[in-house]
Order: C-alpha cells, then sequence, then structure tokens
C-alpha cells in the first residue's frame, strides 16, 4: 500500500484512521472494527464489502476458535 495514499484514506463511517494489513490485504479501522478489501491495490471503502472484526482482540470473527453454547 502506498503510504502517501494511506496518509490521506479515512474509514468513511467514522472518518477515523486506516491501518493497512499486508498479511489480508485489508484496510482496518479499529474504531469501527471493519476491515476494508484492497483489491489489485485499490481499496474498497464500502461498508457492504468490508468484513466484520471481533470487539475484543481485532481479529476476524471467521477466524475465531468456536467458543462452547450454553444451551
Amino acid at each position: 500500500m502506498n503510504k502517501a495514499l494511506l496518509k490521506i484514506l479515512a474509514c468513511p463511517l467514522c472518518k477515523g484512521r486506516l491501518d493497512y494489513s499486508r498479511k489480508t490485504a485489508e484496510l482496518v479501522c479499529r474504531h469501527d472494527r471493519l476491515a476494508y478489501p484492497v483489491r489489485n491495490g485499490v481499496p474498497v471503502l464500502l461498508e457492504m464489502d468490508a468484513r466484520k472484526l471481533e470487539p475484543e482482540t481485532g481479529v476476524p470473527v471467521h477466524e475465531q476458535p468456536d467458543r462452547p453454547t450454553n444451551d
């Protein structure tokens, strides 16, 4: 991700800072706990394309270990 571009990009929801994750090729908003994809070098800053992150850890929800249920 181009550092100059990263400095001017902001979360479309809260207008806060986005961090780039090389591992997942996503721009992460820690405030809103969303990860926006970067496709072919182009940030896709649409809420409908963002992935929700787990509140406590910031780890993507689908990567969390299974939790026992109290059914």
